[in-house]
């Protein structure tokens, strides 16, 4: 059995700082020490599908004021061009992502800078105030990666899009994997 110390944690200090307008570089912080503190991931919430990556709920806040997921990556699996309309924090607990930034132009899509490599222990800060549209993928074509992200919001119920190359927009709203969270 998993020791959920860690992200109970987390869930405490996540609420707290949501009770002003959060801070990204100290939610950062806080991810950062969640996935530094190795195996507390319960199994169950750390396992691939050969057809896509998946997103299992670790715990939602009573009043929607932030979600904490886990995503599972199967080998070489990736997500479309897509935004999120909401903060987020990505931190790599196994594994490494690799990060592609988008800007919707009036020609298109276009990629900014160039690819980057998050290894296990690193975080991403997703805010849409200074640019929020990227795709991620699986940086090993031979082995499962898992992230942990924290969301400003129930992202399950959020409205969200991705985007074609010639920068169409297709809405949709992410589902879990799961029906239950763990126990904290």
């Amino acid at each position: 059995m998993s020791d959920l110390r860690p992200l109970r944690e987390a869930v405490r200090g996540f609420a707290a700082l949501v009770e002003t307008p959060i801070d990204l570089k100290q939610g950062a912080a806080l991810l950062r020490q969640l996935v530094a503190q190795g195996e507390w991931l319960p199994e169950r919430f750390a396992q691939p599908d050969p057809a896509r990556y998946s997103q299992y709920l670790l715990h939602c806040d009573p009043d929607g004021r932030f979600s904490i997921v886990s995503f599972v990556w199967g080998p070489g699996q990736a997500t479309p061009i897509h935004d999120h309309r909401t903060w987020g924090l990505v931190g790599v607990l196994r594994g490494a992502e690799l990060v592609e930034d988008w800007e919707k132009t009036p020609a298109g899509m276009k990629q900014i800078g160039g690819v980057r490599r998050l290894e296990a222990g690193q975080v991403d800060i997703i805010d849409p105030a200074i640019g929020e549209i990227h795709r991620v993928a699986n940086a090993f074509a031979d082995r499962v990666s898992i992230s942990i992200h924290v969301y400003g919001g129930n992202i399950d119920r959020i409205e969200r899009s991705t985007y074609a190359l010639d920068g169409t927009p297709k809405l949709f709203v992410s589902g879990y994997s799961n029906e239950t969270g763990p126990d904290i």
